[in-house]
């Protein structure tokens, strides 16, 4: 695997005016692959104050107090799509706004192989709120769907963070 620099993005959120940011989230996700070249996603179906959607995101979610990014990444991985799995590098780090709801997002990005899947242990809101299921794409079809997603102003926001970490995880990979 290809030894590339962390990349660093910093984002604004062009969807919604900014009034103010009350709070920021600590997050990791992963582009989660195997052995065959496919990637790992969550798909959420959603209709909330962001508005109805179906999207494409990376696997993954906050990290809790006290926790490592590389922990949380591997609990949120056995949670969301019932994996067990292995850093491979860590992408990077991209900032990123919901005006929203006045968060500021630090999302933490990691390239992980799957090992193996089993149960997932998501919340009520993961399944009864977001009815989250998983989407197994190459790396073009992912790209592709994502811009598909675009459509809506949280599709959009979702879109310009992970394109580009799509992006290196392939280039890290494909050396």
């Amino acid at each position: 695997m290809k030894e590339l620099p962390e990349i660093r993005l910093e984002l604004q959120d062009t969807q919604w005016p900014l009034t103010y940011t009350d709070h920021d989230r600590p997050i990791a996700r992963a582009i989660v692959v195997d052995d065959r070249g496919n990637c790992y996603f969550v798909r959420a179906v959603r209709d909330d104050d962001f508005g109805a959607a179906t999207l494409i995101e990376t696997a993954g979610g906050g990290v809790e107090p006290g926790e490592d990014p590389r922990d949380a990444i591997l609990r949120e991985l056995r949670e969301e799509l019932g994996a067990e799995a292995e850093i491979l590098a860590k992408i990077g780090v991209v900032s990123d706004y919901y005006n929203l709801i006045h968060r500021h997002n630090i999302n933490h990005y990691f390239l992980c192989r799957v090992l193996s899947f089993g149960d997932k242990h998501m919340t009520e809101d993961e399944i009864e709120s977001f009815h989250l299921s998983t989407l197994k794409l190459d790396f073009d079809a992912a790209a592709a769907e994502y811009e598909r997603r675009a459509c809506t102003p949280l599709g959009r926001l979702i879109a310009n963070r992970e394109l580009p970490v799509l992006r290196r995880a392939r280039e890290l990979l494909e050396g």
